[in-house]
């Protein structure tokens, strides 16, 4: 069972952080005439406010490894996905501004939705199928072209620690489109915030980034499979206890 102070934690955090979300939604329009980066940098304050808000109020600390594999150039970040976590702390933490490919229904969520309109992301309509993917590949080829990464995540939704999804290969298929390199990474997030839970957990989460790889002559099914083994391999490092 949870215990007590563990819920009174979890309570104090979800309160800290929709009043945040309130607040600084309506003040990223203020930051939409500034220059992109700028933009894209003022409005991540929000995420490294929730992060430091987890760490001191739920106790979820973290560190990352392999950091300097990010390359200084075009990359698509293919990352694992076990929380909401991880889409905090990725869009403050890399290198380069990310452009997320989500569902276009997250735009009309209140305050939230309204910010991210503000930045350059791939928002689809996951019902059109083939023509979601060509808007995909026509934008991100944009954003990459601007400086920015893309970041998707192949099992598209989050897994509970311990499990496997089904890897898709969207992100390798923009990979061989675009001729640009993909960069492995796997974290355990779902240790400290499960999926779908309103108790938060203290403890350490570990992010590790791989080596980037380049498409090469590997169509997208191989380069998915080369995604897939390293990420799967680095969990069972950084997580050996939920793969006994």
């Amino acid at each position: 069972m949870y215990s007590a102070l563990c819920f009174i934690r979890s309570l104090l955090f979800t309160i800290v952080m929709v009043i945040a979300t309130v607040i600084w939604a309506p003040i990223c329009f203020l930051f939409a005439p500034l220059p992109y980066n700028q933009r894209y940098w003022a409005t991540a304050r929000w995420n490294v406010f929730i992060i430091w808000a987890a760490k001191v109020i739920c106790g979820i600390r973290y560190q990352t490894r392999g950091y300097d594999n990010f390359p200084d150039g075009p990359v698509i970040v293919l990352s694992k996905h076990q929380s909401a976590w991880e889409t905090i702390f990725l869009l403050m933490s890399t290198p380069r501004p990310l452009v997320f490919v989500f569902k276009k229904s997250i735009t009309y969520i209140p305050f939230f939705g309204w910010a991210i309109s503000l930045m350059k992301m791939i928002p689809i309509d996951r019902s059109k199928g083939k023509d979601a993917f060509a808007q995909v590949v026509t934008i991100g080829r944009k954003r990459l072209a601007d400086g920015q990464w893309v970041i998707m995540f192949p099992e598209g939704t989050r897994i509970p620690v311990g499990q496997k999804g089904n890897y898709k290969g969207g992100g390798t298929r923009l990979a061989i489109e675009t001729n640009t390199p993909v960069i492995p990474i796997a974290l355990n997030s779902g240790e400290c915030w499960p999926k779908n839970s309103f108790i938060k957990r203290p403890g350490l989460i570990t992010v590790s980034v791989g080596k980037p790889i380049a498409p090469g002559d590997m169509n997208a099914t191989d380069l998915m499979a080369k995604v897939e083994e390293w990420i799967e391999a680095e969990m069972r490092v950084i997580s050996p206890q939920a793969y006994k």
